[in-house]
């Protein structure tokens, strides 16, 4: 069997006589920690918006786990297990973290059907809930309203939420944005944590993030991939130094 959970094939988008991603190849292994960086405007959102379903290629292939699912909208892809948190949070602020989880869990495995039930009252939904709450770092906010949660206990929440579903490959889109930076070491250490049948295509403008969790990173400049390779190899490429990383780098260790 192959190792290979999502491949794309040529993707090109095209809005009128810009081209935001140009002929872009790239492959997630399974198990895999995969880093999409690039400077802003390089394509790297349009590019997960193909790969989502939310923007149709121009040309090209998207595949996942060796099915073409470049037609499919993103609610099928979900469905096949590709998921993505957002930049900005998307969460339901006036739930608690155990309701949403719970909503979450038991839409996935058809238990929301039974409405005449009390959300979470199925014992297998439930137990996955408190499983969920402790892996994500929310058991002791299991019953707050979400919006009364820190900022990044959202994310967290976030993550959760998109893990719940269980998905073959996560795309995390900047799940650090706007998080204090006391408090991205616990994002960091979850999302590191995450079992390796959950494959993650992480999007990240911090670099000492980046660098601390991938093991494989893609640079999207222009539109265009740069180049791939090992964070130690990207560290020492002076084409991706002279057009992005730069100073940013200064200090940083792949690994630490």
């Amino acid at each position: 069997m192959s190792d290979v959970v999502l491949q794309t094939h040529n993707l090109v988008k095209r809005f009128g006589g810009i081209t935001a991603t140009n002929n872009v190849s790239m492959t997630v292994h399974r198990g895999a920690r995969h880093a999409l960086i690039g400077p802003n405007g390089a394509g790297k959102t349009t590019l997960i918006n193909q790969l989502t379903g939310v923007l149709p290629p121009t040309e090209g292939r998207v595949v996942l786990a060796g099915q073409d699912i470049t037609g499919l909208a993103p609610h099928q892809r979900v469905g096949l297990g590709l998921v993505r948190t957002f930049q900005i949070n998307q969460l339901f602020t006036s739930l608690t973290p155990a309701q949403a989880l719970a909503l979450a869990v038991s839409n996935r495995v058809g238990a929301s059907r039974r409405w005449w039930q009390p959300l979470g009252a199925d014992a297998a939904v439930a137990a996955e809930v408190e499983q969920l709450l402790a892996q994500f770092r929310l058991t002791e906010h299991a019953n707050r309203i979400t919006s009364e949660l820190p900022y990044g206990k959202r994310r967290l929440l976030e993550i959760g939420l998109a893990v719940a579903l269980k998905p073959r490959v996560l795309l995390l889109d900047e799940p650090a944005a706007g998080v204090p930076s006391g408090e991205r070491h616990e994002i960091l250490a979850t999302v590191a944590a995450l079992p390796d049948d959950v494959s993650v295509l992480l999007i990240e403008h911090d670099m000492d993030l980046v660098f601390s969790f991938a093991k494989s990173m893609t640079v999207l400049v222009n539109g265009t991939v740069l180049t791939e390779g090992t964070p130690e190899q990207i560290a020492a490429d002076p084409q991706v130094k002279a057009v992005y990383l730069g100073d940013s780098l200064a200090g940083v260790r792949p690994g630490h």
